[in-house]
């Protein structure tokens, strides 16, 4: 028998795939059998080189995602350099910090527009491939601010509740589609998004205390739970965020 997890075979699309928790993520899927379009502004040349490394076809795919303009081209080029789509991780993402009071119009567009609203055009424009050819799996990468408020971050924190609710009214509208939509919920992870917090002593020491398991996350952590979400071990989970966070929400 094979292995449920097993994803020889499928075509994942992951943007935000050069760095972090996208790279993290297109590296595990490769690791189960994935070929891996991997979609940035900065070209995943590392990712690609790596994915390569194992054995699987891995294409660049560049990309801006803080506008809409690039996502059907994004799934077409997908498509075009490696025959198929089966997986979307709608990983890039932005974040930007300052009180609310002095928070800027142009910080809650850049921070909405990219994590937001081309994450939902993404889905589109996968779900358009994907329901004629059977079905896929779409990740959204969601965060601890989709359950909880934060502070100094109101864009982020609206756009991650909103990549909440999205993820679940996506899987009402596809499951009978064939497409599972969940999202990764990942608690404080070591990358270039969070370094400011990681520079601060005194947030960074909070933050610790707060983690039951004791340390930041890595991007490799994510690797697990996105296997599990684009492979057929999943097929009847919809709607669902899956936290992975050492045990943040539970404190």
């Amino acid at each position: 028998m094979s292995s449920p997890f097993d994803l020889s075979g499928k075509v994942a699309v992951v943007t935000g795939a050069n760095t972090g928790i996208g790279q993290g993520i297109a590296l595990a899927l490769a690791a189960a059998g994935a070929d891996i379009a991997a979609v940035g502004r900065s070209a995943a040349t590392e990712t690609v080189e790596k994915a390569r490394a194992m054995g699987r076809k891995a294409e660049i795919v560049s990309a801006d995602l803080s506008s809409i303009e690039p996502v059907q081209r994004v799934v077409d080029e997908a498509v075009e350099k490696l025959g198929r789509l089966d997986i979307l991780v709608n990983n890039a993402g932005i974040i930007r910090r300052n009180d609310s009071i002095d928070f800027t119009e142009e910080d809650w567009d850049a921070v909405v527009d990219t994590n937001l609203k081309s994450v939902f055009f993404l889905c589109q424009a996968a779900a358009r491939h994907m329901i004629p050819n059977g079905g896929g799996k779409i990740i959204n990468i969601a965060s601890m601010l989709t359950f909880q408020g934060g502070i100094r971050v109101p864009s982020y924190t609206a756009s991650k509740s909103g990549i909440g609710g999205l993820t679940k009214l996506l899987a009402n509208e596809w499951a009978s589609k064939g497409i599972c939509v969940n999202a990764i919920a990942p608690g404080y992870i070591a990358t270039n998004n969070t370094a400011q917090l990681q520079a601060d002593e005194t947030r960074n020491r909070q933050i610790m205390e707060r983690i039951p398991a004791g340390r930041w996350g890595s991007p490799d952590d994510m690797g697990g739970a996105a296997v599990f979400l684009a492979s057929s071990a999943s097929d009847y989970v919809q709607g669902h965020i899956l936290a992975v966070d050492g045990g943040w929400l539970a404190r």
